[in-house]
């Protein structure tokens, strides 16, 4: 696969016919004696991920040649100086908000012209951010996002899972879908990854030019428009095994969800933790 619109979306691109992990290729490409040769912004992609890798251990599988594993390297900048880790943090929203900004266009320009009357026609696919990092539509997951620290802390490697054209019998669970089966045709997967790469671009070049700081870069602001879990039900597995029940009512300057608890209306910073969507 050639990909070149994505191709001019990156800093340096590679296609692999097959990878075990897109990260893992990438990080050792980051770290190794050639890093200087990848760039801020360099990409590897496979259509064929053996070994993928997603949050809390969990694998990504797919069937051959139906699904997108993409790995970028971001080498954060600010001022001639690397960017402080602790704005790292923001970095899985920023990747999440660029994907679902592409999914979302991808879905929209599958519809079919709104008829006059606006209660005639296709209803509106909703696609959404579920914090921290998958991407939904109308409830059902179609990407995920894993990111990875370097090992010397100057930068990291953001993986992104893509359903692009599964069928219904190809899905890893009953809560997933695919792009092809939302717009009922297999999208171009050049065009989807040269949107989320550019995308990626612009809201990483503005986060960086604001020194990190996600309100002045309008970051928190793109964030909070996609995050369908602000206002939402939540049940939160946290990280020590605990449940936290709630609303999720926002996030705050470092990226957690805040979660007012249903059992005692105390509002819980929450920066790391497993999120169900409840539905009652």
């Amino acid at each position: 696969m050639e990909f070149p619109l994505s191709r001019d979306a990156g800093a340096r691109f590679e296609y692999l016919a097959e990878a075990g992990s897109t990260n893992d290729v990438l990080v050792a490409h980051a770290m190794g004696a050639d890093a200087a040769a990848w760039p801020d912004l360099s990409v590897v992609v496979t259509d064929n991920q053996t070994r993928g890798r997603g949050r809390l251990g969990r694998t990504w599988l797919a069937p051959t040649g139906k699904s997108l594993a993409i790995s970028v390297l971001l080498r954060p900048v600010h001022d001639g100086a690397p960017l402080a880790v602790d704005r790292f943090g923001w970095f899985p929203l920023l990747a999440g908000t660029a994907m679902t900004r592409a999914v979302r266009e991808v879905v929209d320009a599958s519809l079919p012209v709104v008829a006059a009357d606006p209660g005639e026609g296709s209803p509106v696919h909703e696609v959404t951010l579920k914090w921290p990092n998958d991407v939904l539509i109308d409830g059902y997951k179609v990407s995920g996002i894993l990111s990875e620290l370097l090992p010397d802390a100057r930068g990291l490697v953001i993986g992104t899972g893509l359903n692009v054209s599964l069928d219904e019998h190809d899905l890893p669970t009953l809560t997933s879908t695919s792009l092809m089966l939302v717009t009922g045709s297999a999208p171009d997967p050049d065009a989807v990854l040269a949107r989320y790469l550019t995308e990626l671009r612009a809201l990483t070049d503005a986060f960086l030019a604001a020194g990190g700081d996600p309100l002045r870069s309008g970051l928190l602001a793109a964030v909070r428009e996609v995050c369908g879990t602000l206002g939402a039900p939540v049940r939160v597995q946290l990280p020590g095994g605990d449940d936290l029940v709630g609303t999720a009512i926002d996030l705050d300057r470092d990226g957690r969800l805040i979660v007012e608890n249903q059992s005692n209306g105390e509002l819980v910073a929450v920066a790391a933790g497993d999120v169900t969507h409840l539905r009652y």
